[in-house]
């Protein structure tokens, strides 16, 4: 409750006293204060704390914690010196344990609020290692000419600047613990203020960079790139224009893969390839999706948005047959390729825009039946091919999901309209210390 008068404007704003009632995902704190919601940054539930307001708007306020004058038992000290003023993290204030039931709960209301369906079981949480588990980034680069020095990173948490940054406690150590090394290097090159950004990718095997340049290097930057991929035992690649223009420039032959250790598959890929950015998490993923999708020998599975055959492939390894679907043709054609490099011969593979309605009309693996399903849909969810469930006939359906309002969306109409069962539900912490929420939910006839 406020002791003060709210201010009109945020200018020298005086500071205000709040008690904290939820958390959004964002990490922000939420109160009430004369009335109006405010979402308070840096603030979490249970807390008493000061605030000064940073905006107003018609529907809620903003601001930004000043003094935490009782604190939350979940409240730990980031571990990042950059943390409040990078934008890569907005949970490190959070104990991990805690993160992961506030996205549990989260996942839960969506499915109560949007979907009006409630799991019959809710899952343990899947948890894996906190720091430096991501593998996958698209790094800014910026030639900063007042600091005199390159900036390599992420972007701030308020506005659109590059942050300035020593490491990062999230990026895989290949990475993470080299970002100064990244930012002398760009610095150095003739070509600084035409170098964007830098994809990073680390495999099982290897790490790979990718460097998008504007214009064509000089000999003297590309030795410069060189000489610093051999020194880091980094894979060197360069991309001069779009996507289709990646190439690999040391070493020959260079190729990134991961594997599933449990089901005997190996995955190639290439660096700005989708793939799971949690390696360790990720194995443990695909292995709960099979133990709830339960294939047997005698089972025709169809698995969509299969991309490279994450699912695919172990999937394949206890079912009759496996159909992947996977709306970029350059995906599919890999994809038969890494079963073919694996030894699986009991997949197929079509390549559809699973999310265009016009599409899936004259879509062939449409007019089959199959025994079970696998969906892992990208954030705007499977609304599209959901539709098209019932004719399917299938008797179970794993449903992974990285944005928990399309699952509720989604688990709402296969429940209400298509006669399944939510059976079970619970997130996954693919992206600690992020507002990102992964779940997985089962649904049976």
């Amino acid at each position: 409750m406020s002791r003060k008068k709210k201010p009109r404007g945020v200018q020298n704003s005086p500071l205000m006293d709040a008690t904290i009632e939820s958390l959004t995902l964002e990490g922000q704190g939420v109160a009430r204060v004369d009335g109006k919601t405010v979402f308070i940054d840096g603030a979490l539930p249970g807390e008493q704390v000061t605030f000064r307001y940073t905006s107003h708007k018609s529907k809620h306020d903003e601001g930004k914690v000043e003094t935490i004058l009782i604190p939350s038992p979940e409240r730990v000290e980031p571990k990042c010196q950059h943390f409040g003023v990078c934008g890569g993290c907005s949970w490190q204030h959070i104990a991990l344990d805690a993160q992961i039931r506030h996205k549990q709960q989260a996942m839960l209301d969506q499915l109560r609020r949007i979907g009006k369906v409630e799991p019959e079981t809710v899952f343990d949480p899947l948890t894996a290692e906190g720091w430096a588990y991501r593998r996958k980034a698209r790094l800014g680069a910026r030639w900063v000419q007042k600091k005199g020095k390159a900036l390599v990173g992420f972007r701030e948490k308020q506005g659109g600047w590059l942050a300035e940054l020593n490491r990062c406690e999230i990026l895989h150590p290949t990475l993470g613990e080299h970002l100064l090394d990244f930012q002398q290097l760009v610095g150095s090159l003739e070509a600084k203020n035409t170098i964007p950004q830098i994809e990073v990718a680390v495999g099982d095997n290897a790490t790979a960079l990718v460097f998008r340049h504007m214009e064509a290097l000089s000999d003297s930057d590309s030795a410069k790139l060189l000489n610093f991929a051999r020194e880091f035992n980094y894979q060197l690649y360069l991309q001069p224009g779009g996507p289709d223009t990646v190439h690999c420039v040391w070493p020959e032959g260079a190729e990134l893969h991961y594997e599933h250790p449990q089901f005997n598959t190996r995955v190639n890929f290439a660096p700005l390839d989708f793939v799971q950015v949690n390696q360790e998490l990720n194995r443990k993923m695909v292995a709960r999706a099979l133990e709830l999708l339960a294939p047997e020998s005698t089972d025709t599975v169809l698995d969509l948005f299969c991309g490279l055959g994450n699912f695919t492939l172990p999937l394949a390894r206890n079912a009759a047959q496996v159909i992947g679907v996977e709306g970029e043709s350059v995906m599919v054609q890999r994809a038969r390729a890494a079963a073919e490099a694996n030894g699986i011969h009991n997949t197929d593979y079509f390549a559809c825009n699973l999310m265009d309605e016009e599409a899936l009309r004259h879509e062939p693996w449409l007019k089959r039946s199959y025994d079970k399903i696998l969906l892992d849909p990208p954030r705007a969810g499977a609304k599209e091919v959901i539709a098209h469930i019932s004719k399917l006939k299938a008797k179970r359906i794993v449903y992974v999901s990285c944005d928990p309002a399309t699952l509720a969306r989604d688990a709402g109409e296969l429940v209400h309209t298509h006669g399944y069962r939510l059976l079970g539900a619970g997130v996954m912490d693919m992206f600690p210390h992020t507002s990102h929420v992964e779940s997985i939910a089962v649904f049976g006839k």
